[in-house]
């Protein structure tokens, strides 16, 4: 694809038909029972497996990047005092009691909203993309008390209440660092168990932390899809997740990343002689076809959302042509799309 092509991209280039069934609104009763498409991205050819077997189709050496970041309880339920509920979703700790939020239900005249007894959160400046600046009252610190009274943030395409069943399935089995509003999904497949499995083959591991923000989910407004700007995510690259990256470029090993996350931040901390460095940042990356990868060999992820921004990477990585054709083969061997489906190995 020529420089012309990717600059007239339009959002409609990355559409496909969904049937709403196919949105998995529950996670398969064991994570690694899910089902896994595997794709040659040079071809376009695809095999269908368990990804409990994608030992089968990874190689001795093969270094596996995992996002440790950590879903916290961010979903919090006030009411206003002139009657009626409000949705506080917390997206990032400025400082204590003092965060940045988005608030669904609040009207401009409603700036105290009450969270329980003696216990208020006040909002103290809003702007114009939508966020809002919020202090809480009549507690020490609000973060202490939010496994208790806030809810797992499920994305709005499930279409249930969440249940303490999500509380542990909306996670990693490795997740450490708390700090995101929505799970690395890609990572929601694997268990203890495949991990010991994958290790005895040779395959290596190493641990990067991309807290996952609205920017990952943000919608695409622009028709000509050049002109998107991705929101802020913090990321975090330890030395030696850095060096084990550096050694299996030098060796000629694939970097495999696990989820666009994965991908996104080790890509932005890769410089243009394919070198990464280690530290912390933020990542704004936009990755759509044209894009030329730096860090990353293949990639494991779940089937995303029609005109997304995720939609848009892997058809970078893939080629646009191969991921439709994919999803469209997807629709028809019935498999579970989104954050709770199935997954594609693509290398």
């Amino acid at each position: 694809m020529n420089s012309t092509d990717v600059d007239h991209l339009k959002l409609s280039d990355f559409d496909y038909h969904l049937p709403e069934g196919l949105i998995a609104q529950e996670p398969c009763p064991v994570r690694d029972q899910s089902r896994l498409m595997v794709m040659d991205r040079k071809t376009g050819a695809i095999r269908h497996c368990i990804f409990c077997d994608i030992d089968k189709h990874l190689i001795p050496g093969d270094l596996i990047v995992l996002n440790d970041t950590k879903v916290f309880p961010c979903r919090l339920m006030a009411k206003k005092y002139s009657g009626g509920n409000v949705e506080i979703f917390l997206l990032g700790e400025k400082k204590r009691n003092l965060w940045d939020a988005l608030v669904k239900g609040q009207r401009i005249l409603d700036k105290r909203l009450k969270i329980a007894a003696a216990i208020e959160a006040e909002i103290i400046e809003a702007s114009e993309d939508g966020l809002r600046t919020v202090r809480f009252h009549g507690i020490n610190n609000i973060r202490e008390i939010l496994p208790k009274i806030a809810k797992t943030p499920l994305p709005p395409y499930i279409k249930r209440e969440t249940t303490e069943e999500d509380r542990e399935r909306y996670q990693t089995v490795y997740a450490s660092h708390e700090g995101a509003v929505a799970a690395p999904t890609a990572g929601l497949h694997f268990t203890p168990e495949l991990f010991h499995k994958l290790s005895n083959k040779g395959i290596e591991f190493a641990t990067i932390t991309l807290h996952v923000g609205p920017g990952t989910f943000q919608p695409v407004k622009v028709d000509t899809i050049a002109d998107h700007r991705m929101l802020p995510e913090h990321y975090f690259i330890s030395n030696e997740a850095a060096t084990s990256i550096n050694c299996a470029h030098a060796e000629g090993r694939r970097v495999i990343a696990v989820g666009t996350t994965s991908l996104r931040a080790i890509e932005t901390a890769t410089a243009s002689t394919g070198v990464i460095t280690s530290g912390e940042g933020s990542s704004t990356l936009f990755i759509y076809p044209g894009y030329h990868f730096k860090a990353a060999n293949g990639i494991i992820t779940n089937f995303h959302l029609p005109k997304s921004t995720l939609l848009m990477l892997v058809s970078a990585f893939a080629g646009r042509e191969n991921i439709l054709s994919a999803y469209r083969k997807a629709v028809v061997e019935q498999y579970r799309f989104y954050s709770y489906g199935d997954a594609m190995l693509i290398s």
